[in-house]
């Protein structure tokens, strides 16, 4: 069996059993194969944008015998998948900004009943005003830990998300039903990004910047007051 790192196993607890699954930028299709291995869903298309790593990918389909199990597609994001072919796309591992150019260039991706499995690198600010711009709605955040670092899931689907605040842009919304035990040392990084940030922001005359700053304060104060609804929860 294959034994995923926190990050990966985080993203395969959301497939639903018996999902029509694509794996986007698979690399060695680790994930689909785990999937498969304990029988969650039945087949799986993996796609890379370049060779090696989708050779890597049929590497551990014939080390495992699954594949007959697997299709391989070597494609640019979504372009070389059918819209009937996923209910569920993976797209794990990229920056927030690529994973949006992906969804942008398959629309399709904005129908029907999808589920969108996505865990962004960099740019989650600009990839939760993607969504929402562009009518769909984040389900559910899920929150991983590997060593020191902190991954963050989306979960989302076609729909309208309703309004967020900046802060909700930078670090997601938050309930207290379905918080991460991570989520207070999550926010504390993260407002202390916001602080390094703004003391180089605060050292510069530019006009843009102190604009820029503004913009940043705002949102330090929204991650504040999630710390310390957070904390009223731990009570």
């Amino acid at each position: 069996m294959i034994q995923l790192p926190p990050r990966m196993q985080t993203v395969a607890d959301l497939v639903p059993p018996g999902a029509k699954v694509v794996d986007v930028g698979t690399d060695h299709a680790y994930l689909p194969a785990n999937l498969l291995q304990r029988g969650i869903i039945r087949r799986a298309v993996v796609s890379d944008l370049r060779a090696g790593p989708l050779s890597r990918a049929r590497a551990t389909a014939e080390r495992y015998g699954l594949t007959e199990l697997m299709d391989f597609r070597l494609c640019d994001g979504l372009a070389g998948i059918l819209p009937e072919e996923a209910d569920t796309i993976i797209i794990a591992g990229m920056g927030g900004e690529t994973i949006a150019a992906i969804l942008a260039a398959a629309p399709w991706t904005a129908q029907g009943e999808r589920r969108l499995l996505l865990q962004p690198m960099t740019a989650q600010y600009q990839l939760r005003r993607w969504l929402q711009a562009h009518r769909y709605t984040i389900q559910r955040e899920a929150l991983s830990r590997e060593k020191d670092s902190f991954y963050t899931i989306l979960a989302a689907a076609p729909g309208d998300m309703g309004p967020m605040s900046p802060a909700q842009y930078w670090a997601g919304k938050q309930s207290r039903e379905a918080c991460s035990p991570w989520r207070g040392e999550y926010l504390r990084r993260q407002a202390a990004q916001l602080d390094r940030i703004l003391a180089g922001l605060n050292r510069s005359k530019r006009a843009e910047h102190a604009l820029r700053g503004g913009e940043l304060e705002q949102i330090r104060q929204g991650i504040e007051e999630m710390r310390e609804e957070w904390n009223t929860w731990q009570v």
